[in-house]
């Protein structure tokens, strides 16, 4: 899809997603993969990244937000993520066959899954789906999209790292109490 946008997912399209996850060899792992692009806005290299140190408290539990560090963000901007109830259930799931430390996302060879495996994981779900024009960044684009809707009624912060600083008013998520966000 050299130099179009990647398109952006309906909750139908996410729901045959994450159905599509769950009949993988990797079901949990791939359906946290899911989650952290739709209701985190990760891009690809973003989740590969993504340690256990950053969504865990003390105790080992799952915290409320994800701390996306900046050596695991594009161009070194992190930013602190509000979890999703539905990613935050789906991290303790992957998290209770996991010993918590190191990447989230690993292959089925207990490394950490790189990039491109993830991007190529993406491809082959949209294709199987028959999603025309999807890619790895759609899952962004959509949790983007969103977000902005949530924001032009309630405010709030920005949590998506864009390297233009114009568009961080369409990259940000309600952080309020009550408020719920994408």
């Amino acid at each position: 899809m050299p130099g179009k946008q990647a398109k952006i997912l309906s909750p139908g399209q996410i729901e045959d997603l994450l159905f599509f996850a769950n009949t993988t060899r990797n079901p949990d792992r791939n359906r946290v993969i899911v989650l952290l692009s739709v209701k985190a806005g990760l891009r690809a290299a973003e989740i590969s990244n993504l340690t256990w140190d950053m969504v865990l408290d003390p105790s080992g539990g799952v915290t409320s937000s994800l701390e996306l560090r900046d050596n695991a963000a594009k161009m070194g901007g992190g930013r602190i993520i509000p979890l999703h109830r539905d990613l935050r259930d789906a991290l303790s799931i992957l998290r209770s066959s996991s010993s918590g430390l190191g990447p989230v996302v690993r292959s089925t060879r207990g490394e950490a899954m790189i990039p491109i495996s993830i991007v190529i994981w993406f491809a082959r779900a949209y294709d199987t789906l028959g999603l025309d024009g999807c890619s790895s960044h759609s899952g962004r684009r959509t949790f983007i999209t969103r977000a902005a809707r949530v924001v032009h009624q309630a405010g709030g912060s920005p949590v998506i790292g864009r390297s233009r600083p114009r568009s961080d008013i369409l990259t940000a998520t309600a952080t309020r109490s009550g408020d719920s966000y994408p």
